[in-house]
């Protein structure tokens, strides 16, 4: 694994998503909020036509930060643990058939994104509940992870569905966003490395030798990071329809109704979001198209643009450096900065 251990990739993965979820999510709070069903009802402003954002919608913006960082740590470090392993079976055992690398890549993140999603999944749903929630000036700051998980678990029943709701919208999400990212990003950061070396023509095994130990800690971070962020917001971009749908799906998990609503609304309610729950992706995305035309898939799509580009750069940076620091504590210079 490029002589980095299991459990180095685990705390690099770990460590790069701890530090992206502190930054940016505040902003996949907008995204989602934005994206929800509710959002005109909750989050605009009623007092203006043009139905501008009301201060509701600004704040609370890191309600559910508890739960990520609970399972997303263990998330990101199934990911890059099966993303890598699953690379270097496919390059032990696909090398003869001449498979291209971004096949590789792709083949490799489509595994790994359905390991991590089976993990991630619970973790979205509360979170997502969570940060729909309304935040009252003035109310008891109770935590809105409880709180949405009170709410998923109201009625007693199909809870473990409720977590697992929208898993295939996630991975229908996922699949794509990484099929269409790390090719890009893996193209770019060769192309990035080859022009700063000077040398485009070498062959990758000479790339590798000698000129990878010059590579500092910070220019590891900063083209990784410049690759995966250029790479990301344009997969983002792309993968946006199944985002929206996702969250719909995610967020009628839970109700939108106050945990201290009547049980026969809540009952009603519950049972309105049950038969949401019931439908398909594609019923789904009908139903926003139908609302709000073909616009509707792609609400969100410029902050989630901007969220992945800075998350990605940052995620992914962070990891490669994490990893290429802890190689080289353990006394192994022969890393060569690449997922490959």
């Amino acid at each position: 694994m490029n002589g980095s251990s299991n459990l180095d990739v685990m705390l690099a993965g770990g460590a790069a998503a701890f530090v992206v979820d502190l930054i940016i999510y505040p902003l996949d709070t907008l995204k989602t909020r934005q994206q929800s069903q509710d959002f005109i009802k909750t989050f605009a402003d009623p007092s203006t036509k043009t139905k501008l954002p009301s201060r509701q919608l600004f704040r609370g913006l890191y309600q559910g930060i508890g739960i990520v960082i609970v399972a997303t740590l263990p998330a990101a470090g199934t990911f890059f643990t099966t993303y890598e392993a699953t690379k270097s079976f496919v390059d032990r055992h696909g090398s003869p058939l001449g498979l291209p690398q971004p096949l590789v890549h792709s083949s490799a993140s489509a595994v790994a994104e359905c390991a991590s999603c089976l993990v991630l999944t619970p973790c979205e749903v509360i979170k997502q509940n969570a940060q729909v929630l309304p935040r009252k000036p003035g109310s008891s700051h109770k935590s809105a992870s409880l709180q949405a998980l009170k709410q998923l678990t109201a009625d007693g029943t199909g809870v473990g569905r409720k977590l697992l709701s929208g898993y295939t919208a996630l991975v229908a999400r996922n699949l794509p966003f990484t099929a269409i990212q790390f090719p890009i990003f893996e193209f770019i950061r060769s192309k990035i490395w080859s022009r700063r070396s000077g040398t485009p023509a070498q062959s990758q095994s000479n790339q590798r030798s000698g000129a990878t130990e010059k590579k500092t800690l910070f220019e590891t971070g900063l083209v990784t990071g410049t690759s995966a962020g250029l790479a990301g917001s344009i997969a983002a971009v792309v993968t946006t329809p199944m985002d929206v749908v996702k969250t719909r799906m995610m967020i009628a998990a839970g109700s939108s109704q106050d945990v201290e609503q009547g049980s026969r609304d809540r009952t009603q309610t519950s049972q309105q979001a049950a038969r949401y729950q019931a439908r398909s992706g594609l019923a789904v995305a009908r139903e926003v198209v139908s609302e709000n035309g073909i616009r509707g898939l792609f609400r969100g799509a410029v902050l989630r643009a901007v969220w992945t580009l800075v998350g990605s750069g940052l995620y992914l940076g962070t990891y490669e450096v994490a990893k290429v620091w802890l190689s080289r504590r353990n006394g192994n210079n022969s890393e060569d900065n690449t997922f490959i």
